[in-house]
């Protein structure tokens, strides 16, 4: 089979079954894996020699470790200091401890073997099996967290901190390879010696020199050339050049690619030279989870269930109880603790790297691998179900034992305005107001937000303006003007709901986070609704105008067109909100209709200058005529 066949083969089933998974909720890095295995032995077998894939994908590994170089500004590791090298670093150096341990007591008998293999004196198998399943995936848990809106919750902080640190773990882990290959596994090994030690230090020194001398040297002639398309060829070369030595020096080809990136972490063509590698990573990277999984033999699962589907069982129960023990020492609530236990129980797309780097350095069996990538794969495939079941069951229990903090007592007033949501919008009606000694009553139903802005001297009261008794206490029935500035769409609407119902005197003023919100507060009976980013939009889009060139009345007047006919358009689509067809169909005609309005606008205002051109060469032309006859 040729190149120009295989590469079409894969980044054609990568391009049909990667989405296909996506779609029904699995990571890409899965999509990935089926895909190698679809492709593979297990599957279809029609994707050629295996191990040259494998081989050449590594480099999709070697770019990965340079972007993660190239992130590892030391501002930014000396700001995330605590949670990435105490949680970070308890984390894998328990976890994978105790789980060396595990495999080194259950496996390493006289008599005990896996798979045939016996482990007696095979101190090194034990410590990359322990080390490799303590890693977890950081494409998998950060794709789940961003995607449940997670990432800046007090789990999903401490989540990032221990991948970040997993991520710098995998660089030693793989630098020790050679070692152990020469000293655990294999009965004439030539032991351990310093050579390779010297050989790292050199490497890095002779990094640091080219770096500082040569390398940023090159950026900034390129820049200054204008040729930013060599920005890539140079950043490839770079990158391939270190791994081409390493390979040839006999050291990890991951590890020269990850000090590289690190020193030019804080270059300044560090955002260019991320850009550039980016894709050609993704792709590569793609075709190392491919490799992996064409190697995988899903037969082991028919002939050792047991192993396969209990080990990834207990491997996640095992890093769920370790990752909240540690949680719980470094003082988080239990909560927090059993949602970052869930979140990094699976194992990680580095113990890929790790498994199959030890492979090839004869630390680790083959056989012996195999069981292992089907463990972690697995793993990572029940991580969904995981949090499932944390979200279904134990998040409710959360909220029932957590003490709640009582509602303040709002004093009785008789203030014109409530205010019900104090966040970015609430805030500044409130300064207005304030500005125009207009007293008003702000309700908010986040603690941390309440507690925030009295700190910066606002008065406002915890409580929550979907109920009744709230809304009350707060002079619902004295006051003329209600403020509707909730950021949970559900909770807007059931207020403005019960307000209408209710309090039909009441004026109500709703914020509205997009045009189906829009839709929903008129049908609650709201008539002045605001969309949030709305005038924001229209100014950025009257300054864009201006910089281009256009007079500022044209603009203002462009503007004002637009706004109205949007108006107008949003009455129409009220009545069919509901229909995505017919919203559509709505959209594609008034952009017609617009774009002809503009036009015909155009044509009027090059009419109108035509026509004011005339009369001014008529009025030349006479004023020319008289002065002829004068003279």
């Amino acid at each position: 089979m040729t190149l120009l066949v295989q590469a079409t083969i894969f980044l054609g089933a990568a391009i049909l079954l990667v989405p296909l998974g996506r779609r029904f909720g699995l990571a890409t890095v899965l999509g990935y894996l089926l895909t190698g295995v679809v492709l593979g032995p297990s599957g279809f077998n029609v994707a050629g020699n295996t191990e040259a894939v494998m081989h050449f994908a590594e480099y999709g590994v070697v770019m990965l470790l340079f972007l993660i170089g190239l992130e590892l500004q030391p501002s930014r590791l000396w700001a995330l200091r605590k949670p990435i090298f105490v949680l970070g670093g308890l984390q894998v150096l328990v976890t994978g401890a105790i789980l060396m341990l595990v495999v080194w007591f259950i496996f390493g008998g006289k008599n005990s073997s896996l798979f045939g293999i016996n482990l007696k004196s095979q101190l090194s198998t034990s410590f990359i099996i322990g080390f490799g399943f303590a890693l977890s995936s950081t494409a998998f848990v950060l794709q789940l967290l961003s995607e449940k809106h997670q990432l800046a919750s007090a789990h999903g902080r401490d989540a990032f901190a221990i991948l970040l640190f997993q991520d710098i773990a995998v660089i030693p882990l793989l630098a020790l390879l050679p070692l152990l290959s020469t000293s655990g596994l294999h009965d004439d090994g030539e032991g351990f010696n310093l050579v390779y030690f010297a050989k790292v230090i050199s490497v890095f020194v002779g990094l640091v020199i080219a770096s500082r001398f040569i390398v940023r040297p090159l950026f900034r002639l390129i820049v200054s050339s204008g040729a930013n398309e060599l920005l890539t060829a140079v950043a490839l070369f770079f990158i391939l050049g270190v791994a081409l030595l390493m390979d040839q020096l006999n050291i990890s080809m991951a590890l020269g690619a990850f000090l590289t990136g690190v020193l030019l972490a804080d270059s300044e063509y560090r955002h260019e030279i991320e850009a550039s590698i980016l894709p050609f990573k993704g792709l590569l990277l793609g075709l190392f989870f491919m490799s992996v999984g064409m190697s995988t033999n899903l037969n082991l699962i028919i002939a050792e269930p047991v192993l396969i589907i209990g080990g990834a069982l207990g491997l996640m129960l095992f890093k769920f109880a370790t990752l909240v023990s540690i949680a719980r020492l470094m003082g988080n609530r239990v909560a927090t603790s059993i949602r970052l236990g869930v979140a990094l129980a699976q194992g990680g797309e580095f113990a890929f790297v790790v498994f199959n780097t030890a492979v090839s350095q004869k630390v680790l069996a083959p056989e012996i691998a195999e069981p292992l990538i089907l463990i972690v794969t697995l793993s990572m495939a029940l991580t969904p179900l995981a949090f499932l079941i944390l979200e279904k069951f134990l998040e409710p229990q959360f909220a029932k034992a957590q003490p709640g903090r009582e509602y303040d007592e709002i004093p009785s007033n008789e203030h014109q305005v409530i205010i019900a949501g104090f966040g970015r919008v609430g805030q500044i009606v409130g300064r207005i107001l304030r500005i125009h000694k207009i007293e008003f009553t702000a309700v908010e139903s986040d603690v941390r937000q309440v507690d925030f802005v009295r700190k910066f001297g606002n008065s406002v009261y915890y409580g929550n303006p979907n109920n009744p008794e709230i809304l009350r206490a707060a002079g619902i029935a004295h006051a003329k003007l209600f403020i509707l500035a909730l950021d949970n769409v559900e909770e807007s609407i059931a207020t403005a709901k019960y307000i209408s119902r209710t309090y039909p005197d009441v004026k109500i003023i709703a914020r509205a986070r997009d045009r189906t919100h829009y839709y929903r507060l008129r049908e609650a009976g709201v008539d002045m609704v605001w969309r949030e980013t709305y005038l924001s939009s229209l100014g950025m889009a009257h300054a864009s105008l201006i910089a281009l060139g256009f007079e500022e009345e044209d603009a203002t007047e462009s503007i004002e067109i637009f706004r109205d006919y949007d108006e107008e358009l949003l009455e129409r689509q009220q009545a069919v909100y509901n229909d995505e067809s017919k919203i559509i169909e709505s959209a594609r005609a008034s952009m017609v209709e617009l774009e002809g309005l503009f036009d015909s606008d155009a044509r009027e205002a090059r009419k109108k200058a035509s026509a004011e051109h005339h009369e001014r060469t008529d009025r030349i032309s006479v004023a020319r005529r008289e002065s002829n006859k004068g003279a």
